[in-house]
């Protein structure tokens, strides 16, 4: 029986040129991404027209096609289910071409982010279910109900996040080409318990110390030591002596001395990310949230999820994700502004119906690829919409009152279930929803008065009648 995924996945195939065109299919949150033979076969006007799809993004990696969060989960699995026995073949020949396009193409840092990203983004799911217990666990404490209940949700809240690192360091090895479990084993030391018991330099270590940074960099020192094993320990040995060493090894240097510096970087970063919406909060905010969107364009904000996630282990909410939400509020707001402005654009007026939605809850790719980006203007305005909510959100930080989110991922009116805050949920929604609607209506105002051209807004003329 056909589902409406599987009629998506239907529909999009013949419009990127066929299975034979296809060499990888791979999705991010939003976004099914094709590594394709030739992107001259994609027929795009008719892959816009999709109901499906709302929006598509070419770049040296991949061509993606933006179909939301939760849908493009559903529809992947059904889209490479209608590929050619071959697809397995296809996808070597297809991770080789992409390999020699991002050495050809990619920049050493953009690399690293996005290397860095790929660690992190497989962990969000897992993040934004145990934020929202969490979230939903704090609820029930402050109101004093279902107290027999509250310890069970804590344990399944904060497993997950008691164990992150081991996870952080099996992406860590995987990515970089190590064993994954190798990785996994390395990074378990920085949160076993028995590190108690440990004395480095006068200093008793602590379970946990270094977080996630110290998973991170425990990996990649286990990574590097097991190639070295791999390139001088004889093939007869190598079952043996590998794994030992990598683990010894590292081992050692993650509790004398990574443990204590990432500890040090981990308390630097949460103590500036305080400081800076603290002292500076409405300029912090005003400059976080105008910056928001040029990165999210460029692919670049996923390297902010380890800062994230190393404020969340240590705080319990990361401070920044709020503030940086509030470019999407000025898109929404922008993307508003165009509805209004330009009646007689139906196509467009059309796109922006499909993609508000997703833009109310956070996900900004297809107003920004399908409305502003193109424009021009409009996403400027959008940027000061998203400058003007993170400069309120930051004069309340100034104001001793935080925001912050259990959890990363979601943004816009999404983000409500994984708020939190030092002054009481009730206030940190307010402080919060204040952000979103000052985003709004700053990105609706500077767009309707700024941000469309008058060739733009003249209704084009009639066709002369027969």
């Amino acid at each position: 029986m056909r589902t409406p995924d599987s009629t998506t996945a239907a529909a999009i195939l013949p419009l990127v040129g066929g299975p034979a065109n296809v060499l990888t299919v791979a999705h991010c949150m939003t976004r099914l991404r094709l590594g394709l033979r030739d992107r001259g076969l994609v027929d795009e006007d008719a892959l816009r027209a999709l109901p499906a799809v709302l929006g598509v993004v070419a770049d040296d990696d991949s061509y993606q096609i933006v179909l939301g969060p939760g849908t493009v989960a559903r529809v992947t699995p059904e889209f490479e289910a209608l590929l050619t026995p071959t697809a397995e073949r296809l996808a070597l020949r297809g991770a080789e071409l992409k390999a020699d396009r991002t050495r050809r193409n990619a920049t050493p840092l953009k690399l690293l982010l996005r290397r860095v990203a790929d660690i992190f983004v497989p962990l969000i799911p897992a993040l934004i279910g145990c934020g929202v217990i969490a979230g939903l666990n704090g609820l029930l404490v402050n109101l004093g109900v279902l107290t027999g209940v509250t310890p069970a949700l804590a344990a399944i809240a904060g497993g997950f996040m008691a164990l992150i690192a081991v996870f952080v360091g099996y992406n860590t090895a995987k990515e970089f080409g190590g064993t994954p479990i190798l990785g996994g084993a390395v990074a378990a030391v920085v949160v076993y318990a028995g590190v108690a018991k440990v004395t480095v330099f006068g200093m008793t270590l602590a379970p946990g110390q270094g977080g996630v940074l110290g998973a991170l960099a425990a990996a990649l020192l286990g990574t590097r030591v097991e190639k070295w094993c791999r390139r001088w320990v004889p093939r007869s040995l190598d079952v043996l002596v590998t794994p030992t060493l990598t683990v010894l090894l590292t081992g050692l240097v993650t509790l004398y001395a990574l443990m204590y510096a990432a500890g040090e970087l981990s308390s630097a970063i949460g103590t500036a990310a305080n400081w800076l919406l603290s002292t500076t909060g409405a300029f912090a905010g005003l400059v976080l949230g105008a910056l928001f969107l040029p990165l999210v364009m460029l692919g670049l904000h996923q390297a902010l999820i380890p800062i994230h996630t190393t404020l969340i282990e240590q705080q319990g909410y990361t401070v920044l994700l709020p503030v940086l939400a509030m470019a999407g509020a000025g898109q929404v707001g922008a993307a508003l502004a165009v509805y209004v402005r330009l009646r007689h654009d139906t196509s467009l007026r059309t796109t922006i119906r499909s993609a508000l939605p997703a833009g109310l809850l956070g996900v900004g790719e297809p107003l920004i690829y399908g409305v502003s980006l193109p424009l021009g203007r409009p996403f400027l305005t959008a940027c000061a919409g998203g400058a003007a909510g993170g400069a309120f959100i930051g004069f309340f930080s100034m104001l001793g009152d935080r925001v912050g989110s259990t959890a990363i991922g979601p943004s816009g009116w999404a983000l409500f279930p994984l708020l939190s805050g030092n002054r009481g949920l009730g206030l940190t929604a307010a402080i919060y929803a204040g952000g979103l609607l000052t985003g709004y209506a700053v990105g609706f105002t500077a767009t309707y008065f700024f941000g469309l051209d008058r060739r733009t807004r003249v209704r084009p003329p009639e066709p002369a009648a027969a």
